[in-house]
């Protein structure tokens, strides 16, 4: 799930000012990911299990909820406009 993401090549780039000659690297800690299948729209989320380690039980439950009431947020969203770009075709029934 995570990855570590090295600097890009830019030599023009000012080294970081925490640790000047040293380039940054980025870590993904948390995703969300929204996939498609026909109609249905399913957003998932994944946290660095490393900090999922070091967060404590109460910590933890209050990251579960948010995070679920974000991909609620993030797919509902993204089935209203796909609704609009992608609209279901009238059936003959």
């Amino acid at each position: 799930m995570a990855r570590a993401v090295p600097p890009s090549e830019q030599p023009n780039t000012p080294a970081s000012s925490d640790n000047p000659g040293d380039p940054t690297w980025e870590v993904e800690l948390l995703r969300v990911l929204v996939s498609r299948k026909g109609t249905q729209v399913e957003a998932q989320w994944a946290i660095h299990p490393q900090l999922k380690q070091d967060l404590l039980p109460a910590e933890w439950q209050e990251v579960v909820d948010l995070m679920a009431k974000a991909t609620d947020i993030v797919g509902e969203r993204f089935s209203k406009a796909l609704a609009q770009i992608d609209p279901i075709p009238p059936g003959n029934a």
